[in-house]
């Protein structure tokens, strides 16, 4: 052989392994989708994947042949798989993506390794096509940094001056700024003609890192030249509104005993600017043994209130950071009274995370208790103290209804009943409280629960102020056994009712997407509601309702039941094996039951809607809302399959709930892909607006980006607006602009709440879990923003930030 032909034969075989290598991959991604799609089609699944994996497999190795028929193989199952995939989802970006994205690639990687085949002679044509798929790819690319699915506003609501809080002074003295919870703020400085301009105006870290069993998720207060912050180990901190300077700090000394460690708010008393405080006996012999003081009773004029993670009632001197000695025993009421065994082995199953409320002279708490643990759990009894002598003016405990105040000697409150650990709201005018129930304990598994206290169990529920007797009751889901506790505070908005006049209605939302409008002086539903037939599939010794409620009236949030189309992934690997494992998987849609089979849980018990709650323009009527679209999968495991000395009893996804006295221990698992990505389709959050006068969704987008989200330990770094989980929830203002801070990504927003445009964002140290409030500075006039930020869930990155924005003042 000369060595011109051994040249020649040398450079043609170099040409052609890249073909074969080509040949190879393609064949082998062929075999493994053919295999996984047998498995999908086994199971009910869509064949799909069994007749692209073979064609793939049959196409590689005539490639890797250098046979022409390949390349035509190939392209009629990328021509098929478009057909397929628009029959499927329609013209869904994210949806389309891990159906369309690698046949895009490697039909771009086939066009360029073209002119390798025999019989093709011109270059022009492959490298023409390799240049149109390459602009594909690259709009691609250009297209994952735009919003999709957004749902575009049509017109510009109309400014209508009706709010439910109308008169209400300018400070922020309730978690949701005054006793109607809708995080409105009538200030108008700030507005979208100037927000872009926002700066930080001042920091101050608390010197709590929020890590480990804390989370940073206050809403401070904020009473004249005051902001008021606590810590997630109920440290109180004063601050000047102005420039965040610490005027005091007081320090509880709460054991971390590294549970669930959150304050999420505080209250505010001053009883000089009681005007008709309630009447109770207790006050009558307090005020006499406690002359009045300069500016208010006793020796303290203006007070914080506080629960804290040990179970205290505290008041606090809100000029000195001083324990208020004649409120309780020197400062403090023990919470615990009453409420039988809440120490477990050195963790509490009782305390408080949310703020107390705080209703002219009387403080109205309930309570948090240990998700899962046992049928034998604290109460979940509500009671009321006394803001000025401590003292228990009455308790209403749904078991045992006939108890007012302290059970009796050597008795307890009904153990786990439904409590109450989000925030009521309250209406002073008709003489109302508003709770939002819990279920009751344990969580999943039911059959044991009295008929006295089921009605309460995921409901609102409007107790008499004055006395604490029930007047009316509403449920939002009938005998609870997928933790769809009411997590966000009720709102109150008066509704204009069409005649010149309005009706005082109550929004409130559930972990269930749905959004139930009713009238808060009876509970009748303003907008219909459905009863719906729903699975009767249940575990051993449980049962279901035959119904559910559906508010068919309002607009509901990702609510729609999962399907095969809807599982998602980066790939078509990642998206086959999350079709696998739904297809395995309990579910016959929402409302099935847990079982001992893995049963998959939409929406998730982490919401639809959680305690961020719901946020009113109530000059235009706007309703502001944030979800999570994320599932999980729980699993019945009897008692006798377990070893409970090794269970990991957390909380949530990846532990596993002891539920004693029951059958079952119950497994908590999240639907991920096998790259850790959320198996069903984004977005996995929104922010969105309903119009309360039209009960109509106006706007919808996805709420915040990848860019800080951590999966297998790596950073994403990349502004792809998914639409993530959101914890926290918006502040509205006067101006028409909703901040909001509570994404996986570390921004503070603006947007315009007629159009869901996003008009600004701030870059903070670490994410946000709070509600921001917003201010007018009596010292400067200015408007600030505030919001606290210790780190987002999932987030490797913790902080202890309160963080003030203002626009830059003027020379």
């Amino acid at each position: 052989m000369t060595t011109a032909k051994a040249d020649s034969e040398t450079s043609t075989k170099q040409r052609r392994w890249p073909l074969a290598l080509f040949g190879a991959i393609l064949a082998v991604i062929g075999l493994v989708l053919a295999v996984g799609g047998i498995q999908l089609a086994a199971l009910g699944g869509s064949w799909y994947y069994i007749l692209a994996g073979a064609a793939l497999l049959v196409a590689g190795g005539l490639l890797a042949a250098r046979r022409v028929a390949g390349a035509w193989l190939f392209g009629l199952t990328a021509v098929a798989t478009v057909v397929w995939a628009l029959a499927e989802v329609g013209l869904n970006f994210w949806m389309l993506v891990p159906r369309l994205a690698p046949f895009l690639v490697l039909a771009f990687v086939l066009a360029l390794l073209l002119p390798q085949l025999p019989g093709v002679r011109s270059r022009r044509v492959p490298h023409l096509l390799a240049g149109v798929l390459g602009l594909g790819l690259v709009a691609g690319g250009v297209a994952v940094f735009q919003p999709h699915g957004a749902i575009q506003a049509a017109a510009a609501p109309k400014v209508q001056r009706n709010s439910a809080t109308a008169g209400v002074g300018g400070d922020w003295q309730h978690y949701g700024r005054t006793p109607a919870g809708t995080r409105f703020a009538p200030f108008d400085q700030i507005n979208p003609g100037n927000v872009d301009q926002l700066e930080v105006a001042w920091t101050y870290r608390t010197g709590e890192i929020a890590d480990g069993a804390s989370e940073f998720q206050n809403t401070p207060l904020q009473v004249d030249d005051t902001v008021f912050v606590c810590t997630p180990l109920n440290k109180v901190i004063a601050l000047d509104a102005e420039n965040g300077q610490e005027r005091w700090k007081f320090d509880p000394k709460v054991e971390d005993r590294k549970t669930w460690n959150r304050c999420r708010g505080l209250g505010y008393y001053e009883p000089a600017k009681v005007e008709q405080p309630y009447a109770f006996a207790e006050d009558l012999d307090w005020q006499q043994s406690h002359p009045a003081a300069p500016g208010g009773n006793g020796t303290c004029a203006s007070r914080i209130v506080m629960t804290t993670i040990d179970a205290r009632l505290l008041q606090i001197d809100a000029k000195t950071g001083e324990l208020c000695e004649d409120f309780g025993q020197n400062g403090a009421v023990d919470l615990t009274v009453g409420m039988g065994k809440v120490d477990y082995d050195n963790v509490l199953w009782y305390y408080l995370t949310s703020a107390p409320t705080v209703v002219r002279n009387m403080i109205i708490i309930g309570g948090w208790t240990f998700d899962g643990r046992s049928v034998d759990e604290p109460s979940g009894v509500i009671r009321a103290f006394s803001a000025d002598s401590g003292e228990l003016l009455w308790a209403w405990d749904m078991g045992q209804p006939e108890i007012t105040k302290l059970p009796p000697e050597g008795g307890s409150y009904s153990r786990s009943t439904p409590n109450v650990w989000s925030t009521p709201a309250f209406d002073e005018e008709l003489g109302l409280v508003y709770l939002p129930t819990g279920n009751q304990q344990p969580d999943f598994w039911g059959g044991h629960r009295p008929e006295t206290t089921e009605k309460h169990s995921s409901a609102v529920v409007a107790l008499d102020i004055l006395t604490g007797r029930e007047r009316w009751t509403y449920q939002t889901v009938h005998h609870d056994i997928w933790d769809y506790d009411i997590a966000a505070q009720p709102a109150l908005y008066d509704i204009p009712d069409g005649k010149g006049g309005v009706t005082p209605a109550l929004v409130q939302l559930t972990k269930r997407g749905q959004i139930f409008l009713l009238d808060r002086r009876d509970g009748r539903p303003l907008a219909e509601v459905e009863e719906r037939p729903v699975p009767q599939t249940v575990a051993a010794g449980d049962w279901v309702a035959k119904t559910q409620p559906y508010s068919v009236g309002m607009p509901a949030l990702g609510a729609e039941p999962l399907t095969e189309a809807d599982m998602w992934g980066a790939t078509f690997f990642d998206q086959l094996a999350c079709r696998i494992a739904f297809r395995k998987l309990n579910y016959e849609g929402e409302f099935t039951a847990p079982s001992t089979k893995p049963t998959l849980l939409y929406p998730g018990y982490y919401g639809g809607f959680n305690w961020g709650s719901a946020a009113i323009d109530e000059d235009r009527g706007y309703l502001f809302l944030n979800d999570i679209r994320i599932p999980q999968v729980v699993t019945l495991i009897p008692h006798s399959e377990v070893d409970e000395s090794k269970l990991v009893a957390g909380h949530g996804v990846g532990s596993t709930y002891p539920m004693q006295g029951t059958p079952f221990v119950i497994d908590h698992e999240a639907f991920n892909s096998p790259l850790g990505i959320p198996c069903n389709a984004p977005p996995w959050g929104v922010f969105a607006a309903v119009d309360l006068n039209t009960r109509q969704l106006v706007w919808q987008t996805p709420a915040g980006t990848v860019e800080d989200a951590v999966v297998n330990g790596v950073k994403a770094n990349l502004p792809v607006p998914l639409g993530m989980p959101t914890l926290g929830g918006g502040v509205s203002t006067a101006s028409g602009i909703v901040f909001y801070a509570g994404t996986q990504d570390y921004y503070l927003r603006a947007l315009d709440i007629a159009t869901g445009e996003e008009l600004w964002k701030g870059r903070m140290p670490v994410g946000g879990q709070a509600t921001p409030l917003s201010y007018v500075a009596p010292q400067s006039g200015r408007q600030f923003v505030v919001i606290a930020a210790g780190g987002a869930r999932q987030s490797p990155d913790r902080g202890d930030y309160v963080i003030a924005y203002a626009l830059p003042k003027k020379p």
